[in-house]
């Protein structure tokens, strides 16, 4: 079974690379349960059916430059509330990809004392992400 490391990753909205990222997190989907347990439900055991799939979300830390123009794209989305389309490109040897619609939903400036001018943001999916 083939081991990767995760250095190399690339961020894209479209088909410009989002500069300066560190870390990539998601996206994390996950599905919905309902619970259909009535009275009859053998041994008093609950029973459930499968709901809706979520998406999920993509958290991204990046070194921060105000001045970096694929940066400004994730407050752009953010002040414009539209869908974009991203795309995360993994370090394996075909390369992975997973390709999807979101919501830019926060984008936050940090500047501690002794770090780097940092920058968190996070992606909420919308509709389904594509792994191919």
């Amino acid at each position: 079974m083939a081991k990767y490391g995760a250095y190399g990753a690339i961020l894209k909205r479209g088909v410009t690379t989002i500069a300066q990222v560190r870390d990539i997190g998601g996206p994390g989907i996950s599905m919905d349960t309902i619970d259909v347990t009535t009275h009859d439900s053998t041994d008093a055991w609950r029973e459930f059916i499968a709901g809706l799939k979520d998406g999920g979300e993509v958290s991204l830390d990046l070194v921060y430059d105000p001045d970096n123009a694929s940066q400004t794209l994730l407050r752009t989305d953010l002040d414009a509330r539209t869908v974009n389309t991203y795309s995360i490109t993994l370090t394996d040897t075909t390369p992975a990809v997973i390709t999807f619609s979101c919501l830019v939903t926060a984008f936050e400036v940090s500047a501690s004392v002794e770090d780097e001018l940092a920058l968190s943001a996070n992606l909420k999916i919308t509709g389904e992400p594509v792994f191919t």
